[in-house]
């Protein structure tokens, strides 16, 4: 196991501290965990009977379950080099029907329902069904759904290299939150873990509801130079096993300069929810933070 510490990590066992976090504590990208938040509104507007998971999204073959599941077949932006340049070079982000023709391009992976590859267009795609629903934007649906109800003070959607300028890595400085197409969500390591245990200790979501997200679809076992022994995906969560720590299920995320792992583990003595926070690329770094995060208390 690599032993290289998270940069910042926060651990929550039982119920959250009442303590007020400090409002210097340091900002970092959320990368996919954003997909965690997506999926849960997408899951509140199902509760509330404003969306059906399971209806075709308009003028296309695949339903809102299959676009947060990664089974619509679509392929992912990740795969373009020429994406990755435009990164790098900081050039401003491409219109979302540009990404679109280039992305789509590629073709399908598979027809909707027959496979499972990961997508970030379907999760903006998804996004833009939730708001086309909702009639309203992401950020103000996850303030209304999630933040205000659980006083997660420094959690915002990130839109513009302003934002991005208040987020802790130094790289930071030069991205533009505009190249995460379904939206990149910015905020504390503590409100991140906090998140995270608000949905496990079902103050986000019904109980049937919760159970609903959880069903996994089984991926296999192991994966190099991560802790993973087995894993899967459910709705917006990855879902597998790490060990001896039993079940971990949260989301990991990576971009250019930052990766973070942010996991709950429901099967050790005292339930744990983690997040962890690193430089670098490699998400395994954060994924091993956040194991030993949970099991050496």
């Amino acid at each position: 196991m690599p032993q290289r510490q998270p940069t910042f990590s926060h651990r929550i066992v039982r119920d959250p501290p009442e303590d007020a976090e400090s409002e210097r504590a340091p900002i970092f990208p959320y990368w996919s965990l954003t997909k965690t938040v997506i999926a849960i509104c997408a899951l509140k507007l199902s509760e509330m009977g404003r969306i059906d998971l399971d209806e075709p999204v308009t003028s296309e073959p695949f339903t809102l379950r299959q676009l947060l599941y990664h089974t619509a077949g679509l392929p992912d932006y990740g795969t373009l080099p020429q994406y990755h340049a435009a990164v790098r070079n900081h050039d401003e982000p491409w219109s979302r029907d540009d990404l679109l023709r280039v992305a789509l391009a590629q073709g399908n992976r598979f027809a909707p329902g027959e496979g499972w590859a990961y997508s970030n267009v379907g999760y903006m795609l998804a996004r833009e069904r939730i708001e086309e629903v909702a009639g309203r934007p992401l950020a103000s649906l996850v303030s209304e759904m999630i933040c205000d109800p659980l006083d997660l003070r420094s959690i915002s959607l990130a839109s513009s290299r302003e934002a991005f300028s208040h987020v802790h890595w130094q790289a930071a400085r030069h991205y533009h939150p505009g190249w995460v197409y379904h939206g990149c969500l910015i905020g504390t390591a503590a409100d991140a873990a906090r998140l995270l245990h608000a949905l496990f200790t079902s103050r986000l979501l019904e109980p049937s509801t919760l159970s609903q997200m959880l069903k996994r679809y089984p991926l296999g076992g192991a994966i190099e130079g991560r802790p993973w022994t087995d894993h899967g995906y459910a709705i917006g969560l990855m879902s597998g096993r790490m060990g001896d720590a039993g079940r971990a299920i949260g989301h990991s995320g990576g971009g250019p300069f930052s990766v973070n792992a942010v996991y709950h583990f429901p099967d050790l003595e005292d339930p744990v929810t983690v997040a962890s926070f690193c430089d670098g690329r490699d998400e395994g770094l954060a994924e091993f933070a956040a194991l030993r995060l949970a099991t050496d208390h």
